[in-house]
Parts: structure tokens; C-alpha cells; sequence
């Protein structure tokens, strides 16, 4: 049941054209009587999918006050695929929940719909791609779920600080003040999903940590939601050293962009490194996005494909 005539023919689209576009993918007619929208099909599975498709399209609407074909493909295009049948569907691994948040946040495209199934399977995930593909966004938002849902006791955010060129000791300020502005990005995307107070009182009550990459060295990290961004910066043995901090009870999500690596040029990058070495690990997820998973804007979209079919054609 929708809350008004203005929401159903929203989600119905032009002359029913979004319904048309959901009995297509489900394969079966969708009908609508008064401010309900129904399939007559009684499998369990079939009702959670359709449930699911129905109510991202209210929030989408809810959110942005707009539908289009090209927002109804884009959620059809982050359920199933050739890779997952209909009796596998679980709706909860289609979005992220965060208690306290104001909205479910949903992947996009296909490539981040399999990264935040990704999230939920393994406990070391790699995910790898362009600036703007929502790999980071996404590993935050989870590691937020995973903590005010009670399943770890911290997140603890790690970078290495490379780009500027740089030593931390010359930076003013204690530590904190040092590598906030490498974290400032992660802070950006918490900001997106939570009030900035629960942010604030968060890291304040010590259960979101911020640490540069040297001082994990040593450190065992138990019941946490562990993330390393731009990993593409860490050297080899870096890579090792956080890889082997991994505790009970925690995940481990990495994020970097293998086109954008800032080390000196005989420097091996230790996620390029990591991901030939770790494919093979059935237990770790590798997830690739691409220019196509750009949601940024639709300009860094062309921006990111334009470079990567440059690289392509060298």
C-alpha cells in the first residue's frame, strides 16, 4: 500500500512504463487497485524481490522526488543476475541499513550491489576502482552498520599518507590533527550517512579510532570494522604488515585505485602486489568497478571512461 496517488503514479511511471519494465524483469503482470500494487504470485521469494523493487523505488522518489526509466533500470540492474537465482534473493543484501541513519543506502549498479554482497560474505574484502565508483562510501556505510547494529566494537579508519609528499612530523599539530585531513574524505562519507553529532559522539567515545598505517604495527584488531583507503599506496611490505593485524571478529574492507598510484616509480604498489598474490583465497572477496560504476557525477563518469579507453587502446 502507498501513501498517496501522487507516490503511486510516480512509481508506475508514464502510461505504467515502470511497471512494464518490473513484469518484464519478473517475468509476470504487476497490477495495481487503488494505492496498492500487487503480483499474483504467492512464492516467498518472488514477493521479497518484488517488495524490494517496489519499496527502493519509493525511496529513490522519496529522496531525489524524481522517476525515470533510467532510475527503475538501474535498480532492476542491481538485483539478480546470471550469478544468483531467485530462490537465493535476500533483500538485506541489496541495501545498508544503518541504525540512526535517516535512509537505507542501496548500490547502484551492478558491480556495487556485488560489493556490498561481497561485505557480507567475506571478512577480508578488496575493493578496487575508480574515484567516484562508491567503493569507499560503501565499505563506511557498512562498517557503520556492523557497529551501531552491535556486531564490532569499533571502526577503526587507516590511510597511507603519501600524496602530499609530505612527513607527518612536519604537520602541525598531535597526531590527530596530522592525519585528519588524509581521513577527511571517510569523514565525508560518515557525514553522508549519519547525523554529523552521532559522527562526532562516536569518535569521541573512542569507538570510531583514526590511525596512520605505520601505527598498526604491532596491533591485533579484535571486534572491528577495519578499513584502508588508497590502498594503492601502501608498499609491499605494508600491505603485509595490516593484512596480518586482521583479529577475531573483524572485517577488513580495502579500497584503492590501481591507475592512481603515488609511490615512487621502482615502488611496488602493495594492492597490485596483494590481489595477484590473494586471488585464490576462496574466503577473501575481490570486487572490480569501473568507469560504469561512476555516481559521482555523470561528467567524472565520461571522465574515467574516457581514461580508461585510453589505457585500453595502450
Amino acid at each position: 500500500m502507498l501513501s498517496n496517488n501522487d507516490i503511486l503514479s510516480r512509481v508506475c511511471g508514464t502510461n505504467d512504463s515502470n511497471l512494464k519494465l518490473i513484469e518484464k524483469h519478473l517475468g509476470i503482470p504487476v497490477f495495481t487497485h487503488g494505492n496498492e500494487i500487487s503480483i499474483d504470485n504467492e512464492e516467498p521469494s518472488v514477493q521479497q524481490e518484488f517488495k524490494f523493487i517496489i519499496d527502493r523505488i519509493v525511496d529513490e522518489i522519496s529522496e531525489s522526488g524524481e522517476s525515470s526509466e533510467d532510475m527503475i533500470y538501474s535498480i532492476l540492474n542491481t538485483g539478480l543476475d546470471g550469478n544468483l537465482s531467485r530462490s537465493d534473493f535476500n533483500a538485506g543484501e541489496f541495501s545498508i541499513s544503518i541504525p540512526g541513519g535517516s535512509r537505507k543506502i542501496y548500490p547502484k549498479t551492478k558491480n556495487q550491489s556485488d560489493l556490498v554482497r561481497a561485505f557480507r560474505k567475506s571478512d577480508l574484502v578488496f575493493a578496487v576502482g575508480p574515484a567516484g565508483s562508491g567503493k569507499t562510501f560503501l565499505a563506511i556505510a557498512e562498517a557503520l552498520r556492523l557497529v551501531l547494529s552491535k556486531k564490532v566494537n569499533h571502526i577503526i579508519l587507516t590511510r597511507p599518507v603519501v600524496e602530499a609528499g609530505e612527513n607527518l612530523g612536519f604537520l602541525p599539530g598531535d597526531l590527530e590533527d596530522k592525519i585528519n585531513p588524509y581521513l577527511r574524505p571517510l569523514y565525508d562519507s560518515m557525514n553522508a550517512c549519519l547525523p554529523r553529532e552521532i559522527v562526532h559522539k562516536l569518535t569521541e567515545n573512542g569507538i570510531i579510532e583514526t590511525a596512520p598505517l605505520a601505527y598498526m604495527r604491532g596491533r591485533t584488531l579484535n571486534n572491528s570494522a577495519i578499513i584502508l583507503d588508497e590502498a594503492q599506496n601502501t608498499t609491499v611490505e605494508q600491505m603485509k604488515m595490516f593484512l596480518t593485524r586482521m583479529g577475531e571478529n573483524s572485517k577488513v574492507f580495502i579500497t584503492g585505485d590501481v591507475t592512481q598510484v603515488d609511490l615512487p616509480k621502482r615502488c611496488p604498489s602493495g594492492l597490485v602486489n596483494a590481489l595477484g598474490i590473494l586471488k585464490d583465497i576462496p574466503e577473501i572477496s575481490i570486487v572490480q568497478l569501473d568507469g560504469s560504476d561512476v555516481v559521482r557525477s555523470s561528467l567524472v563518469q565520461k571522465i574515467v571512461i574516457a581514461y580508461e579507453n585510453e589505457q585500453k587502446r595502450n
